[in-house]
């Protein structure tokens, strides 16, 4: 049976492999790009991330990806965004006072000082609402998060799942065909890769793929 095109865009951060090599376990040929027009070209684009938001907006802004990126998500494709990847969808972030790309309303905020920063180790997914993308996954199971800043936002309706850390945040967002996880699935082990999996399977729709 036909199989989606993942595209990983490849825009300077580190972990692009191990989101490659997680899809790769699950049977999937995910294909690492660089250009706009292999971005447009592909079923379900991911955009993994670590570091500083000033950073991965001035890649993405050098390589010229931030408008067919915003015009895939736009088109209602299939697009999960990781970590920094899902902090710069919102509208700003804290970091540096940085314009992101504006698809989520909402901003991103540094975690309290108060608090051991980066939040990082296994944490407790709550999930807030009932939706595919945790088919088969227990309500408060755990997942690896390595992060700093965390996102708020504007509407709680997006937020799929909340995470405690002194503080309760938006963990998982899901809007339209548009997912994004604070959190590493691809570090989380079994569940990690089940999480994928359901990505593919409720934004591709699971008769019509594998």
């Amino acid at each position: 049976m036909t199989t989606p095109q993942i595209a990983i865009i490849d825009y300077g951060a580190g972990n692009l492999r191990s989101v490659a090599k997680a899809y790769e376990r699950l049977g999937y040929t995910p294909r690492i790009i660089t250009s706009a027009s292999d971005v447009l070209k592909a079923d379900v684009v991911i955009l993994p991330g670590v570091g500083a938001a000033s950073d991965t907006m001035s890649n993405l802004r050098r390589m010229g990806l931030v408008k067919p990126i915003k015009e895939f998500i736009s088109q209602g494709k299939p697009f999960f965004g990781v970590c920094m990847g899902m902090q710069i969808l919102f509208s700003t972030s804290e970091e540096g006072e940085e314009e992101c790309l504006g698809v989520v309303p909402g901003r991103v905020r540094k975690l309290p000082e108060s608090l051991k920063v980066p939040h990082m180790g296994w944490n407790q997914l709550e999930q807030v609402i009932a939706h595919p993308i945790f088919d088969g996954i227990p309500n408060r199971a755990h997942f690896y998060f390595v992060h700093s800043y965390y996102c708020e936002p504007l509407s709680s309706s997006v937020a799929a799942a909340v995470t405690e850390y002194s503080i309760p945040f938006c963990s998982l967002l899901v809007q339209g065909n548009l997912v994004g996880t604070q959190f590493h699935p691809e570090k989380s082990g079994e569940l990690g890769l089940k999480l994928y999996d359901n990505f593919i399977r409720f934004t591709m729709g699971t008769s019509l793929w594998r």
